[in-house]
C-alpha cells in the first residue's frame, strides 16, 4: 500500500510556551502588523490585551477580531477580514472557530476574494496567504494542524474550504491555555477529537502513516479526557489531551472523517449545536452498526483505546461518555425537527465525502434509522 502524509506545521508544546510568541512573530520577515483572531471570552479575560502589549513592545501592532460566537459563519469571515485589512499575519487564539477564521481569512486577506469564492473547492487558493500562527485553547478540532476549515454560508448551511494554503505556519500548544475550560465544554472537545482520531484510523481513506498519529491520539485521549473533566487543574491530563487533538488533527487531515461528522454537520444544518456534542451523539448512534464490520482497522484502534476488540467499542464509549458527564440531548432549537428534517441533511451533497468515506456503506435506511436514534433524544434539557 502506498500513501503520502500532508505536510506538518511547526509545533512546539509546553506549558507558558506562548511566552514565546513575540519572538515567533519576529522571526517572520516583513511582520509589522498583526491580525489577532481571538474567542471573546479570552478577550475579555485579558489575553488579547497581553498578547498585544508584548507584540508591542517587539514592535509589532496587533487589530484585535473577537466579534463571533458559536460555529464560524460567513458575516463573522468579512468582519474579520474588514478588521485586518493591511495586516502582514494573522494569528489564531481559542477554539476551533477562532483558529478556522483566521486561516480563511489570511487567504481572503491576501487575495481579496470573498470566502465563497473558495467554498466547497470552486477556486484555487490564493498561492501567497498571509503568515499564519494558530494556538489553541481547547482540545477539539485539530485546526491547528488541518488544511480543512469549516464555516456557515448565507444560507446557514455547513460549508467548508480546503486546501494546503491554509494551513498554520506554526502552531503553540499550552496546556495552561486550556485550565479555564469548563468540564462540559472540556468533555464534548475531547470526544470530538477522539472520534477524529477514530474515523481517521478506520474509513476507507485510511492508511499507516496516518494511523501512527491517529493510535496515538487515542491512547492520550482515552488516558488523560476523564482526569482533565474532573480535575482541571492537572496540567498533565489537559497536556495528554492537547496532544492527542493535534494528531487527531493531523490524522484527519491526510483521511478525513466519515459517518459520526455526516450526523454532526447535518444536525448543524438544522440548529445551532456544539460540534463536540453534535459528533458525540452521532458517533454513539452509529457505532454499534459500524462496529460490525469487524475490520481489522476497526480493531486496531480498539486495541490503542485498551480495548481486545471491535465488539467491546459501543459499551466503552457509553460508559466513557456516562464518566465525562455527557448528557445525551440536543438543544431546544431542535424541538420544531423531527428525524426526516434530519436525514434530509444527512443526505445534502455538502455531507456526502463523509457518507462516502465509512468503512460500511450507508444506505438510505441506514441513515433513516440513525436520523431517528438521534432525534428521539431530549430536547432543551
Amino acid at each position: 500500500m502506498s500513501f503520502s502524509i500532508s505536510a506538518i506545521p511547526d509545533i512546539r508544546f509546553g506549558e507558558g510556551v506562548l511566552s514565546g510568541l513575540p519572538a515567533a512573530v519576529k522571526s517572520f520577515d516583513g511582520v509589522g502588523t498583526v491580525l489577532l483572531v481571538i474567542d471573546a471570552f479570552l478577550a475579555q479575560s485579558g489575553l488579547a490585551g497581553r498578547i498585544s502589549a508584548e507584540l508591542a513592545e517587539a514592535g509589532v501592532k496587533t487589530q484585535v477580531f473577537s466579534a463571533f460566537s458559536g460555529e464560524p459563519k460567513l458575516s463573522h469571515l468579512h468582519s474579520a477580514i474588514e478588521v485586518g485589512q493591511g495586516a502582514d499575519m494573522v494569528i489564531g487564539v481559542g477554539g476551533g472557530s477562532a483558529l478556522d477564521i483566521g486561516k480563511i481569512v489570511a487567504c481572503c486577506i491576501a487575495s481579496g476574494q470573498d470566502p465563497m469564492h473558495y467554498a466547497l473547492a470552486a477556486n484555487p487558493l490564493a498561492r501567497n496567504p498571509l503568515k499564519k500562527i494558530m494556538v489553541p485553547t481547547t482540545a477539539g478540532t485539530g485546526s491547528e494542524t488541518s488544511a480543512t476549515n469549516i464555516f456557515a454560508g448565507p444560507e446557514g448551511k455547513k460549508l467548508w474550504i480546503w486546501g494546503p494554503e491554509t494551513k498554520a505556519d506554526l502552531v503553540f500548544l499550552d496546556p495552561a491555555l486550556t485550565k479555564t475550560l469548563p468540564a462540559n465544554l472540556t468533555a464534548w472537545c475531547g470526544l470530538d477529537a477522539f472520534i477524529h482520531a477514530f474515523e481517521a484510523a478506520t474509513n476507507r481513506n485510511t492508511h499507516r502513516g496516518a494511523q501512527f498519529y491517529a493510535h496515538q491520539a487515542l491512547r492520550l485521549i482515552t488516558g488523560a479526557l476523564e482526569t482533565a473533566v474532573k480535575r482541571p487543574d492537572d496540567i498533565a491530563a489537559r497536556g495528554d489531551v492537547l496532544l492527542g487533538s493535534c494528531f487527531a488533527g493531523i490524522a484527519i487531515d491526510n483521511c478525513g472523517t466519515a459517518i459520526a461528522h455526516n450526523v454532526s454537520h447535518a444536525l448543524a444544518g438544522l440548529a445551532p449545536v456544539h460540534h463536540g456534542l453534535a459528533t458525540a451523539l452521532g458517533f454513539e448512534a452509529t457505532l454499534a452498526w459500524l462496529t460490525e464490520a469487524d475490520t481489522a482497522d476497526l480493531n486496531a484502534a480498539a486495541k490503542a483505546c485498551g480495548l481486545d476488540n471491535a465488539a467491546q467499542l459501543p459499551a466503552f464509549v457509553s460508559g466513557w461518555m456516562n464518566r465525562c458527564g455527557i448528557t445525551r440531548s440536543l438543544p431546544a432549537p431542535f424541538k420544531p425537527f423531527d428525524a426526516s428534517d434530519l436525514a434530509r441533511e444527512m443526505r445534502a451533497t455538502e455531507n456526502q465525502p463523509m457518507r462516502r468515506s465509512t468503512i460500511r456503506d450507508v444506505t438510505d435506511a441506514d441513515i433513516d434509522r440513525f436520523a431517528a436514534s438521534v432525534m428521539a433524544l431530549p430536547k432543551g434539557i
